[in-house]
């Protein structure tokens, strides 16, 4: 049984993340654990910084804050059991860094059918089955 796992969350992408938090909760449950939902707000690049509204780091803080806080309350699973963060950076290195720092067990991440970019380029992913310490099971979204 796995008692901290870790379900990183694309604010954007909520429907796709909302199957892996599904997946993760019984988990969480039959165990006793506890559940972190995760969000990574990507650093703007310094080029782009100039041309975004002064508060666009702090509004997307709040939007991924406001977007945790509701997945977390519908889990149903009790507030000791599961938490919710923020990180800022590079999805793949912050998903890594907050396993090891809560020392989770499991991570549970939804990833896109693989397209050509995908095998070129990687994904989040892919880095974190391959970097991470812990057990990986990746999500995929369904075929339509």
């Amino acid at each position: 049984m796995f008692k901290t796992v870790l379900c990183p969350v694309d604010v954007n992408e909520a429907g796709l993340e909302t199957r892996a938090i599904a997946t993760a909760v019984p988990m969480v449950r039959a165990s006793g654990g506890k559940l972190t939902l995760l969000a990574v707000v990507l650093e703007s690049p310094v080029m782009a910084a100039e041309y975004l509204p002064p508060d666009f780091r702090e509004s997307q803080v709040r939007e991924a804050g406001e977007v945790l806080t509701r997945l977390a309350r519908e889990t149903g699973l009790p507030p000791d059991q599961v938490e919710t963060r923020i990180r800022h950076g590079r999805p793949y290195h912050e998903i890594l860094e907050e396993a090891r720092a809560i020392h989770v067990e499991l991570i549970v991440m939804a990833s896109h059918r693989p397209g050509l970019s995908t095998y070129l380029l990687g994904s989040n992913a892919t880095y974190v089955v391959r970097h991470a310490a812990c057990s990986v099971m990746v999500i995929r979204e369904q075929a339509a």
